[in-house]
């Protein structure tokens, strides 16, 4: 088994301010793979193309509120871990951020750099157990077919 280096997690921050998807960049570059987009569309364009394991979106935007974006990739995408930022307090945000875009976490803006980085590593193991959990599922499924079928073999002979 080839021994290969520990992956950076990869996040995708969807904003359409300019000048917080470079903050964000220049502030966590090195911990972590980034992918940044200006909009709910390019950050649908980032998904087709990458396997993002956290998604950072800002709620508003002009063509499509961070809920709404979330809420839309849920059926092709439905792994990545959602974080929500808001630069303002809206109760129903949170509610709908929780109910509809099934928000892992709820950040205001600005961002505070240590308590982003808790959540993204609090996120990340939420992300690695759903993972793991699949995968044991998978081989316990696989694991019951074969003593099914060798108990139907002993049935038979």
């Amino acid at each position: 088994m080839e021994d290969k280096k520990e992956e950076k997690i990869r996040i995708l921050y969807v904003d359409d301010e300019e000048n917080n998807l470079q903050a964000f960049k220049a502030t966590f570059r090195r911990d972590y793979k980034i992918f940044l987009a200006i909009s709910a569309e390019e950050g649908r364009e980032i998904l087709k193309n990458e396997d993002i394991e956290i998604i950072i979106t800002d709620q508003r935007m002009p063509e499509q509120t961070g809920v709404e974006f979330l809420e839309s990739i849920i059926p092709i995408y439905p792994n990545p871990i959602r974080i929500l930022l808001t630069g303002y307090t809206d109760i129903q945000a949170v509610i709908d951020a929780i109910n509809k875009g099934q928000v892992y976490h709820y950040l205001t803006k600005p961002w505070e750099e240590d308590y982003l980085r808790t959540v993204i590593k609090n996120a990340y193991e939420v992300f690695s157990l759903r993972r793991e959990n699949e995968r044991l599922t998978q081989a316990l499924i696989k694991a019951n077919e074969q003593l099914e079928f060798l108990l139907r073999q002993n049935l038979l002979s």
